[in-house]
C-alpha cells in the first residue's frame, strides 16, 4: 500500500523547506536573489509524474529545461532550468515508522530539505553535474552530506542529532529498513 503525506504531516514539509532556504542561505551566506535564481519546486508524492517516483530514496531531484525561441538572445533561443524536489512520502513515513519514534518527521523533513536545496544550488551554479556519472555522484553525495551536517549546526538538537547519526559511517538510514 502506497502511503500519503496526511493534512498534518505537509505542513510539516512545508515548514521543513522555509526553514531550510533560511539555513542554506545562512550557510553559504547567499541573498534571497541568488537563492531565487536556483529555480525548484517541491512536490508530494500524490503530486508526481511516473517518471519522478523512484524507490529507495527520501527525495528525487528532477530537473528540466524550458527554451523559448527569442530575439534577445545570440542562438535565437533563451531559456532556464528548474529543478524540482520529487518527496517519496511513503519512504520517509517507513522511515520513521520503522525507526520506533526515534526518528521524528519533523527534523528528517528538515534534513532531506536542507539536502535537496544544497544539491539545487551546486547543480544551478555548476559546481555539481546534474548528469555526472554514477561514481562522481557517489561523491557528489558525500560532499551534500557534510555540507549538509554544517547547514544544519545551528540547530542541533536531540531529534535531530539522531537523524544525523543515522547518516554517519557507524549506522546508515537504510538501517531502518532491515
Amino acid at each position: 500500500m502506497i502511503r500519503y503525506f496526511n493534512a498534518a504531516q505537509i505542513p510539516v514539509a512545508a515548514r521543513a523547506f522555509n526553514d531550510a532556504e533560511k539555513l542554506v542561505l545562512r550557510h553559504f551566506r547567499l541573498s534571497e536573489d541568488d537563492l531565487r535564481k536556483n529555480k525548484y519546486d517541491v512536490k508530494t508524492l500524490a503530486f508526481l509524474d511516473e517518471h519522478e517516483v523512484r524507490d529507495g530514496a527520501f527525495a528525487h531531484l528532477c530537473k528540466y529545461s524550458y527554451e523559448k525561441p527569442s530575439e534577445r538572445a545570440p542562438e535565437g533561443r533563451e531559456g532556464f532550468d528548474f529543478y524540482r524536489v520529487c518527496l517519496q512520502d511513503n519512504i520517509i513515513l517507513d522511515a520513521v515508522d520503522r525507526a520506533n519514534s526515534f526518528i521524528k518527521l519533523s527534523p528528517l523533513m528538515l534534513y532531506i530539505a536542507v539536502h535537496e536545496l544544497i544539491h539545487v544550488l551546486r547543480f544551478g551554479d555548476g559546481t555539481a553535474d546534474f548528469e555526472a556519472p554514477a561514481e562522481e555522484k557517489d561523491r557528489e553525495e558525500k560532499i551534500v552530506h557534510n555540507l549538509t551536517r554544517s547547514a544544519l549546526e545551528p540547530v542541533r538538537y536531540k531529534e535531530m542529532d539522531m537523524v544525523l547519526d543515522c547518516f554517519s559511517s557507524q549506522f546508515s538510514i537504510s538501517d531502518l529498513y532491515n
